[in-house]
């Protein structure tokens, strides 16, 4: 069995951090959109930090105020496609100044800013259930690979980017993923198409994870920042949540919650 010494500082700030979050998506509103700008904030200042370490004082602090700003102005003025338009655009600038990498960063720095205008606008238009039935999907996926993987071993799911994912902790993550889905019917009464989406979005999660791997191998670093105990970054933290919101707004825009909304 592989070693669990990093459980008790991961559950411990994971603790935390649900505490905080569990409480802003209860209230909902300027309480959970806040929190949204901050960790845009907080995710573009350790993506730039860590793909332009040697960029002028101030070039990841600058990055990570875009951030915030460019999410809170196109949620709340111009949601919808047009403040996607709006995202892509200005990420399009961010990524210009970048001395290096600028399609890979533009890419996850757009990505970043879509997660957190697709979490503020689902939260507003879904409800809390719908926002916490996507929280749980992620925390499920992971604990499942975490315990799996560990436990079970065997094949790598991809050695290349990300070398401890094994494809027992990821096919664990869909299974629970799945479960939890089944919760969410048989608790809130979603239709039972949620069951399949569960286990696609806890996919696109794991591919968020594999994502941001793989920057920080190319790149040469361990963890994105060391701010959250047990965790590293807060990028380390909410990949899969940044890929499965994004996921979850386009689908949303396309149609495919119609009649889920609170």
């Amino acid at each position: 069995m592989s070693d669990f010494s990093d459980l008790r500082a991961r559950v411990i700030s994971g603790l935390a951090m649900a505490v905080v979050g569990l409480g802003a998506l209860w209230l909902g509103g300027w309480a959970f959109g806040l929190l949204g700008l901050v960790l845009a904030a907080l995710m573009g200042w350790e993506l730039t930090r860590m793909m332009a370490p040697a960029g002028p004082d101030g070039r990841a602090e600058a990055a990570g105020l875009v951030a915030a700003l460019l999410v809170g102005v196109f949620t709340w003025y111009q949601p919808g496609w047009v403040g996607l338009a709006g995202l892509a655009l200005g990420t399009a600038v961010m990524a210009w100044r970048m001395p290096k990498d600028r399609v890979i960063y533009g890419l996850y720095y757009g990505l970043i800013l879509w997660a957190a205008q697709g979490l503020i606008l689902l939260r507003d238009a879904m409800g809390f259930t719908f926002v916490l039935w996507l929280l749980l999907i992620v925390i499920a996926s992971d604990v499942a690979g975490y315990f799996a993987g560990r436990i079970l071993g065997g094949p790598k799911f991809w050695p290349r980017f990300s070398p401890k994912k094994t494809w027992s902790g990821t096919v664990a993550g869909w299974i629970l993923a799945a479960l939890v889905g089944v919760a969410f019917v048989l608790w809130a009464g979603m239709p039972w198409a949620v069951v399949p989406i569960s286990a696609v979005l806890a996919f696109a999660g794991q591919l968020g994870d594999i994502a941001e791997s793989a920057i920080k191998r190319r790149m040469g670093v361990k963890d994105s920042s060391n701010l959250i105990p047990g965790h590293g970054g807060f990028l380390d933290r909410f990949d899969a949540i940044i890929a499965v919101a994004a996921l979850a707004l386009v689908l949303a825009l396309l149609g495919a919650f119609a009649g889920l909304a609170a």
